[in-house]
């Protein structure tokens, strides 16, 4: 039996001996139909990236009315980067608990026995829905079918090397995408939308902008192109900004922006928006030196600035317009709150929710916010060895540094001298909750585990993201997520996964590949190894066509980019290959190289045949 399909039989036992779900209070009456549910999410947008918060580079309208329209919590925290907000956002615990360590290569995903929010809408009747970056798993049972989400459109990697008409999945299947890729994932959610608006839904909409690479359509930059920025108040943001790229990053956010008014829109045309609750927040701090209201950090970092994100919530059946929330609030909040708000259960999870509803306040005008009040609790951040701990009036940091926020929301003044109590009391804390949640543990040294075949799923991806190659064989960019390897010129040289097949079968084999002409006839095999032995018989095909050369979509690019660069990627198919429930390596390899490039590899795709 295999390891994936051990840990599913414990998860179920684990699900059983805790109990009956619990129930959350009802924030609406019982007879009311339930809300539908909107999530957005974007990706690298700091808090200082709307026009909302002064920023005075740009206009974000739409965004800024869910605040006039509903509730502004102004004081709303994320991780420091993108895959451990998007783990607590679905589960309301911290990533530290749930086995997060990266955001590549396996390490963004969050333990099974964990329960989402799209599991808790989907058993409580919902249609559920996610378009766009999911960055939580990419094979079953880590993929958002198997995670509670009925529909998926998107990438579930960390970030993507093309946003226009690029290679996308549905549901698992392969498919290119309809133009630039955020108004493409629009597009579905308000199709899902529009396809939905008799029964509830809950939709997620985890946007990938403005994410690098810093690809803009043409209509979007040209109003930025050439703009005079005014410079964030904090010096240091100031003199790090790179104008390039903060333009490209300012464009995107308007292009955000307009794609939230077309939803808003749809929502008014189907007089369905009373009944919708809709949540805005990002993920993690500015991608970049840019206006940030004079916060300290970036994208990574545990200052205020890495982690303090928008969150705007509207109901207008039940959220009175212009409501503000001053008590600190996280990701790890949404569940709760939603949850409540929609009278959903929660059914039994892996542990207590480390999440707060913050529900009842968005009606409560009588907040209480001081240190002594019952909206009093500590938001915890780690990332990368270094943590921090946000009180209502202090954050506090691991090296023993203590900023007062409300006064002080830059982190400029060190007030640990001051309040050596506090300063005392939240480092104790944080200590404390380090050594609960492993945050302070190192990851794994192991190689990751792919599961291949589980049977909820016709098809795996295999990007070569997951992969291991040796010999010759390079990487396209050092960061993963969305690159291919290249300078296959010695045949001993193999690409290798790591792999579980969880339910065995016989599998369909498609090798997205690109290659010039001299590569023609180039013979590719794919095989399985256990213990060093091989286990059946492998499959083989020849390379009989070209690919287009050259990088696609780079005149888009406004500013350099890191990330690794996109091919025309053409599949290819490499015939069936029989594989064992078992765990192993499936290896690629090319014993008859043409030309001295060979071929270029981006991803692999199996679906079972049966």
């Amino acid at each position: 039996m295999s390891r994936i399909t051990n840990l599913a039989i414990c998860v179920a036992a684990f699900a059983i001996t805790l109990g009956s779900p619990r129930l959350l209070t009802v924030a609406s009456a019982a007879d009311d139909p339930p809300p539908n549910v909107l999530v957005i999410l974007t990706d690298d947008q700091g808090w200082g990236d709307l026009s909302l918060h002064g920023n005075p580079n740009l206009q974000t309208p739409n965004i800024d009315s869910l605040a006039r329209d509903g509730a502004n919590i102004k004081n709303f925290y994320v991780c420091a980067v993108c895959s451990p907000t998007r783990a607590e956002f679905l589960t309301g615990r911290y990533h530290t608990r749930m086995g997060v360590y990266s955001t590549s290569q396996g390490g963004e995903r969050f333990d099974l026995a964990e329960r989402t929010i799209g599991q808790a809408f989907s058993d409580a009747g919902y249609q559920t829905a996610a378009y766009g970056k999911w960055h939580s798993g990419m094979q079953a049972p880590y993929h958002p079918n198997s995670r509670g989400f009925g529909d998926f459109y998107g990438f579930c990697s960390g970030h993507w090397g093309n946003y226009f008409s690029p290679i996308l999945e549905h549901n698992g299947k392969t498919v290119h995408g309809n133009g630039f890729i955020t108004n493409d994932l629009t597009d579905h959610a308000i199709e899902f939308i529009r396809g939905h608006r008799e029964a509830p839904f809950f939709v997620y909409l985890p946007l990938n902008t403005p994410h690098a690479p810093m690809q803009v359509p043409d209509e979007d930059w040209k109003p930025f192109s050439d703009k005079e920025l005014v410079p964030d108040p904090r010096p240091e943001n100031a003199k790090r900004q790179k104008l390039d790229h903060t333009r490209a990053a300012l464009a995107l956010c308007e292009n955000i922006d307009r794609n939230v008014g077309r939803i808003l829109e749809t929502l008014d045309s189907l007089a369905i928006a009373d009944e919708t609750i809709v949540v805005f927040f990002c993920d993690n701090g500015p991608n970049g030196y840019r206006f940030n209201g004079g916060l300290r950090g970036v994208k990574g970092s545990v200052f205020e600035g890495g982690l303090r994100s928008p969150c705007l919530v509207r109901w207008p059946a039940q959220i009175p317009a212009g409501t503000e929330v001053e008590s600190v609030a996280g990701a790890v909040d949404l569940l709760p709150t939603l949850t409540q708000l929609a009278g959903v259960e929660i059914s039994a999870t892996a542990g207590p929710l480390d999440g707060v509803s913050f529900a009842d306040q968005l009606s409560d005008e009588s907040q209480e916010t001081n240190e002594a009040s019952p909206t009093k609790r500590l938001l915890f951040s780690s990332w990368k060895g270094r943590s921090s701990v946000r009180s209502q009036r202090f954050r506090y940091h691991l090296n023993g540094t203590m900023y007062e926020i409300a006064s002080d929301p830059g982190e400029q003044i060190d007030v640990s001298k001051k309040y050596p109590n506090v300063a005392a009391r939240l480092k104790n804390q944080l200590e404390r909750w380090r050594d609960e949640t492993n945050a302070g543990a190192s990851p794994s040294e192991s190689e990751p585990v792919f599961a291949v075949g589980h049977p909820d799923a016709q098809w795996t991806q295999l990007p070569v993201r997951d992969a291991t190659s040796s010999g010759s064989i390079r990487r396209s960019s050092r960061h993963p997520n969305s690159t291919y390897f290249f300078d296959w010129t010695d045949s001993k040289d193999t690409i290798d996964w790591n792999v579980d097949v969880v339910a065995g079968g016989t599998f369909e084999v498609q090798l997205w590949y690109a290659c010039d002409e001299t590569a023609l006839g180039t013979e590719l095999e794919l095989s399985f190894e256990a213990d060093g032995h091989l286990i059946g018989e492998p499959t083989k095909a020849r390379v009989s066509q070209v690919t287009p050369s050259g990088f696609v979509a780079v005149e888009f690019d406004r500013a350099p980019r890191t990330e690794g660069y996109e091919k025309d990627w053409r599949p290819m198919s490499l015939g069936t290959i029989r594989l064992p429930e078992a765990g192993g390596t499936l290896r690629l390899r090319a014993p008859d190289i043409q030309g001295e490039t060979g071929v270029e590899v981006r991803l692999m795709v199996l679906r079972r045949d049966s």
